[in-house]
């Protein structure tokens, strides 16, 4: 079965850190872009961050630049998000999605293959 699982979730204070995962199975992650969203209660589904397959480029949501990073390991076919310096407004939950189509990053909603979500809880 080709699925995505997200992972690393949790409560953590504000200023503090975690590391989530975006773990592939039953197909090759290389050739996929694959994007982090989050989607926070009452709120619209948005983008968070993009890695591309062809070059590793990277693109980010303005409210996390400087403090995420996204990367990937193909060997493990995973892709990972740091979030540092926590905010509160950065709970949501946290879904990881893949798409194959040139270099375009998938959308909320336009995507090959989605995961399920893991709950990000920023306490003040």
């Amino acid at each position: 079965e080709r699925q995505l699982v997200e992972s690393g979730g949790g409560l953590v204070q504000a200023g503090g850190s975690l590391r989530l995962s975006c773990a592939a199975s039953g197909f090759t992650f290389d050739y996929y872009n694959v994007g982090w969203f989050r989607q926070a209660p009452g709120k619209e589904r948005e983008g968070v961050s993009c890695i591309r397959s062809s070059d590793g480029s990277t693109t980010y949501e303005d409210s996390v630049k400087g403090r995420f990073t996204i990367s990937r390991d193909n060997a493990k076919n995973t892709v990972f998000l740091q979030m540092d310096g926590l905010k509160p407004e950065d709970t949501a939950v946290y879904y990881c999605a893949a798409l194959t189509y040139g270099d375009t990053c998938p959308g909320p909603y336009f995507f090959d293959y989605g995961g399920q979500g893991t709950q990000v809880t920023v306490s003040s």
